[in-house]
């Protein structure tokens, strides 16, 4: 499956305090070319005003996943949890079999910069979840979502999710054979394949590998057929 999303052809949705990118058909915006890559559903690119954000809001069977790059979120659900997001922290919420929650940006003088991510979820009518987790910065590949992998977090989706840091090329062979690279910061190489920031590719290949100067970040979603 050749599948590449340019960061400068995505959707984008402005709303004073918001400014969105979406990767995949989203809100308003609509493209049947991009509804999403197998259990891969929606990856928002959001940068979010001082002290605004999205209101009280319910979801139900769906695995949102979000990850700070710029600021702070103050998050506050119906589970009880009310929590702060720093930049480098992944939070994670199964919304199962319903939750309501707010995302503001923390600060009242700082901008917010974060990605929302939604994964089609292999268990419908879970009880929700929330688990918020900060990873170390190490060169090569770190895994966020993973059933088996020590330290990384679970979800009820068969995605698996891994970090790839720059500094250090990473050989990585893919559970599923096929992976849906998001580029984060810098220029990180597939197999040779440039992905820059915003930029998304899909790799079938038994085996992948990954470069990038130091700085270079990419999200690497293992996905199944």
């Amino acid at each position: 499956m050749a599948y590449v999303r340019p960061a400068t052809e995505r959707g984008r949705a402005q709303f004073g305090w918001l400014d969105s990118h979406h990767t995949f058909s989203f809100g308003n915006y609509y493209d049947p070319n991009h509804m999403g890559v197998s259990v891969l559903r929606v990856i928002n690119d959001d940068r979010v005003d001082p002290g605004a954000g999205f209101g009280a809001h319910g979801h139900r069977d769906m695995e949102i996943l979000s990850y700070v790059l710029e600021g702070e979120i103050e998050h506050r659900d119906s589970m009880g949890n009310i929590k702060r997001i720093p930049a480098g922290d992944f939070q994670i919420m199964s919304a199962g079999t319903g939750v309501m929650h707010s995302e503001y940006n923390a600060s009242d003088t700082e901008p917010l910069h974060f990605l929302q991510i939604w994964l089609l979820p292999n268990a419908r009518q879970v009880s929700p979840r929330y688990d918020q987790r900060a990873f170390d910065r190490l060169p090569g590949g770190t895994a966020i979502l993973h059933p088996e992998a020590e330290g990384a977090m679970q979800v009820h989706s068969d995605a698996r999710l891994w970090r790839y840091q720059g500094g250090q090329d990473w050989s990585f062979r893919p559970h599923f054979g096929q992976v849906y690279v998001h580029g984060v910061t810098g220029e990180v190489y597939a197999n040779g394949e440039r992905v820059g920031p915003g930029d998304g590719r899909m790799i079938v290949a038994a085996d992948i590998d990954f470069s990038g100067e130091g700085s270079a970040e990419a999200l690497v979603f293992d996905l199944p057929e």
